[in-house]
């Protein structure tokens, strides 16, 4: 891991294979969606980009004596986004559990009650940053634990690297051991004080957390539904519909709802910035409406597929008819590798399960501007645009032998993307850049 300094005046090129996204490759066909510039160059100063184009027209422009960071052969692409991931759940990724519900009382819950400790939560927020970087994410949507201390630690190691992330502390008052629980109105008075010290200050922004539904109280809901009328500048980050026996078990504890995300619903939870992970049972009346409230869904399949929750159906979730916001989620603990290649890989997987298939230009935008638009952060992030936030990403399609193999024969760009899903890893990640510094290189 490599920090450089600031420079709020010094401009920073990047060079090498551009590709970004403009818009949905599934709404507006690749060719209007998908840019991509053989030779191009990204030009940052203070964290956001002043120019991309090709190289030919930009190394001219630049004054005398910058530095160009060059990467032939490599693609340059926006940063990752994550919009769905546990860092308290980092050192027990793989835990064996028979389902969900096994897998939080066997393993989950007691490794973040360990989040008790600041010097535990300090060491494991700089290990999953690190990670995050070393996979080439540089934006996601992260849940704490129940401990507000955990919070402080993610945020001030994010802060380290400047890296965009919205987090916020975890709430349980039920159906949880004693030491994880916390109540409506602690859990209020928390969240309210986190957001007063972090959302808005550099690039950390805060979530209201209700781990899910069982967890939860009605009066611990409607206290969050509360704090997200005081604060309608804050995200809310939760879970719905993960497995049958979950929405069983929600059904038997909120029996005046009309399903799963209506308990939500009830509560003042949906709407823009509202985004929920998994989804994968969730009703064709529940997709409409979260279409209808702007509520985002994260699709997590290496989660979905190591606790065997079900197959999540993203071309139902983006029906054109009333399409729902989606994004990827590498879910870790659950999730089984915090690379969202890794997560593209099995997203295509579970498509063909469902009978479709995933293209390889959706699946880019999935990952860069589809993950931003998911978290609303593609004001800021996910393409490459004057003004925007500079998270870069390089690419090395010839990272193993294998990969190299493969690539030296791809003939279009979908191709290539579609090797890289299938093949990548945190290898192909050469270099990450945040806010305009190299956060980390592979070499």
């Amino acid at each position: 891991m490599r920090e450089t300094a600031p420079n709020e005046t010094s401009l920073t090129a990047i060079r090498g294979d551009l590709l970004y996204c403009v818009d949905d490759p599934a709404r507006a066909g690749t060719e209007r969606a998908l840019v991509h510039v053989p030779d191009g160059l990204v030009v940052t100063r203070g964290g956001r980009i002043v120019a991309v184009g090709p190289a030919a027209e930009r190394l001219g422009e630049l004054p005398a004596g910058v530095e160009v960071a060059h990467y032939p052969g490599c693609l340059v692409v926006p940063g990752f986004v994550d919009a769905h991931v546990h860092y308290v759940q980092t050192a027990m990724i793989g835990a064996y559990g028979a389902d969900l519900l096994d897998w939080l009382e066997r393993s989950t819950f007691p490794a973040e009650a360990a989040f008790a400790d600041p010097a535990h939560a300090g060491r494991i927020a700089a290990a999953f940053v690190a990670e995050l970087l070393r996979n080439g994410t540089t934006s996601a949507l992260v849940f704490c634990s129940t401990h507000p201390g955990s919070v402080d630690a993610l945020f001030t190691a994010a802060a380290r690297h400047d890296v965009r992330l919205i987090a916020g502390k975890t709430w349980m008052d039920r159906n949880a051991p004693e030491a994880l629980l916390d109540s409506a109105q602690g859990a209020y008075d928390e969240s309210r004080a986190l957001i007063e010290r972090w959302h808005g200050k550099g690039r950390a922004l805060y979530a209201i957390t209700p781990r899910f539904a069982p967890t939860s109280s009605p009066a611990q809901l409607d206290a969050a539904g509360a704090l997200r009328r005081e604060r309608p500048d804050v995200w809310v980050h939760s879970h719905v519909s993960e497995t049958a026996r979950e929405v069983e078990w929600v059904a038997s504890l909120f029996p005046g709802r009309a399903g799963y995300l209506d308990v939500y619903d009830h509560h003042g939870l949906l709407g823009a910035r509202t985004v929920l992970a998994h989804g994968v049972h969730l009703t064709e009346p529940e997709l409409a409406r979260c279409h209808a409230t702007g509520t985002a869904l994260a699709h997590c399949p290496t989660s979905n597929l190591f606790l065997g929750s079900g197959l999540f159906d993203l071309a139902a979730a983006c029906d054109p008819a009333r399409p729902v916001r989606v994004g990827l989620g590498t879910d870790v603990g659950a999730g089984t590798s915090f690379s969202l290649l890794r997560t593209l890989d099995e997203a295509g997987k579970v498509a063909r399960l469902n009978g479709g298939r995933l293209d390889p230009a959706f699946g880019f935008y999935l990952a860069t501007l589809g993950g931003a638009r998911a978290l609303g952060l593609d004001d800021r992030v996910g393409t490459f645009a004057e003004g925007y936030e500079a998270d870069v990403v390089v690419l090395d399609p010839r990272a193993t032998p294998l990969l190299a193999l493969r690539t030296e024969r791809a003939d279009a760009l979908k191709d290539l993307l579609s090797a890289l899903f299938t093949l990548g890893d945190d290898r192909v990640v050469r270099a990450t850049w945040v806010a305009g510094r190299l956060a980390h290189e592979r070499f």
